[in-house]
């Protein structure tokens, strides 16, 4: 019974969701500060081209290193460096597996840790070099006649030029396009200036709840009235929106009691809180460099959108808008962990509220005829939670970002 628990605790604390927040809102018209870098800082050669150049640098000492092994017989180094070198021969030497490797190891720096290209052409040429000659040089040599050598590093040259092949590939351009396209989108943005909508909104844009005040009696139970009457359903959909709200305002009330867990660069930190009744909750504070209309119309009023800015969020839908401050949505978590962690769904309600120096959407989750439970996920269970947008009252364009997350994954336990 404990192996369930400690997995469900690593998952929890490795939060997915949160983890990538900061380069996910990357992804939503300017929200991260890496798209504010200065160009000079943009320049710097990226994390994953860094592990590529050492990968190569790799290549280049391991086959050096199985080479003088290989030469380390009874007949002495010096002996086989003039024998292999000086009188160099392509059926039995190992030398010219060395000198590909080096030519590897000289071109792929030069192109891409110096010049640093952004295309493939290299890369393509030094694998298509490398195979040609290593095929051939196993056909005519008679290497395989000197024992493990004579297969060992023929392969592994062969490998490893196919490895470096792949993460660049689809590891170094793709990351690093992917990158470039949200930098510039970002940079577009903020060209627009602080709004993306300045103008009124239609109603096929988004919806747009009235504004609300925090422990405000003005609330009505019948907050449909004059559109249209609540059924049961629906007025219970309004409870549990109100009652997750009444605990995130309870949570940012308590903000000094919050415990720190960890932080990044960007200022971006991640706080533990413990709700009676619901356990462990996770905070993410962040500073962003948008204005909080913008997270507002972009991440609240359009929960749809998320799987375009959360990777871990494969499919979201609206299944119902009860009324103007409370919908009910579907989400479905991807897998994690290499799938040992299966997809998950959530059915929640929300409820969306408008204040004068913030934007709250808080939720829980729910149930709905539309969504009953599959066999092919998990269906999990969020307790309440949710986004909170803090406008800065000397700096329109900026805002703080909170996510607030209580989530069960519903880990099976062992029989163990």
């Amino acid at each position: 019974m404990s192996k369930p628990r400690e997995l469900q605790h690593d998952l929890e604390r490795s939060l997915p969701a949160i983890a990538s927040i900061s380069t996910s809102l990357s992804h939503s018209q300017g929200l991260s500060p890496y798209c504010y870098f200065s160009p000079e800082k943009r320049k710097a050669i990226s994390d994953v081209r860094r592990t590529f150049c050492l990968f190569v640098t790799f290549d280049l000492l391991f086959i050096s290193l199985l080479w003088i092994i290989e030469l380390n017989t009874k007949d002495g180094i010096e002996k086989n460096l003039e024998s292999e070198i000086i009188e160099y021969n392509f059926k039995t030497s190992f030398f010219d597996i060395f000198v590909l490797a080096f030519f590897r190891f000289f071109v792929l720096l030069l192109a891409y840790a110096i010049v640093r290209l952004r295309h493939w052409w290299v890369i393509a040429v030094t694998t298509l070099v490398s195979s040609a000659f290593l095929i051939v040089k196993v056909i005519l040599s008679e290497l395989l006649t000197k024992g493990a050598f004579g297969y060992l590093l023929p392969i592994v040259s062969f490998v490893i030029a196919w490895l470096e092949t792949w993460f660049l590939d689809f590891k170094v351009l793709t990351q690093e396009a992917e990158e470039e396209r949200w930098y510039l989108a970002a940079q577009a943005a903020a060209a627009r200036g602080p709004l993306l909508y300045p103008g009124a909104l239609s109603d096929g844009q988004f919806y747009s709840p009235p504004e609300s005040f925090a422990g405000s009696d003005n609330e009505s139970d019948e907050e449909g009235l004059g559109r249209k009457a609540l059924t049961a359903q629906e007025k219970e959909y309004v409870r549990q929106g109100k009652e997750a709200m009444e605990v995130v305002d309870q949570i940012l009330a308590q903000e000094e009691n919050w415990k720190f867990e960890k932080n990044n660069d960007f200022g971006d930190v991640v706080y533990t809180f413990e709700i009676p009744f619901h356990g462990k909750t996770f905070i993410l504070k962040a500073f962003l460099q948008c204005s909080a209309e913008t997270v507002y119309q972009e991440v609240i009023l359009q929960p749809e959108k998320m799987i375009l800015w959360n990777r871990t969020v494969a499919a979201c839908q609206i299944l119902q808008r009860v009324e103007d401050n409370t919908i009910v949505s579907y989400d479905v978590a991807a897998g994690a962990a290499g799938g040992v962690v299966s997809p998950r769904d959530f059915v929640n309600v929300r409820r969306i509220e408008r204040r004068r120096d913030r934007y709250i959407s808080s939720g829980m989750s729910t149930t709905h005829s539309l969504k009953p439970p599959l066999s092919k996920y998990v269906r999990g269970e969020n307790g309440p939670g949710g986004f909170i947008v803090l406008k800065c009252p000397s700096n329109p364009r900026v805002c703080t970002f909170i996510w607030i997350l209580n989530t069960d994954l519903k880990v099976k336990p062992s029989l163990r």
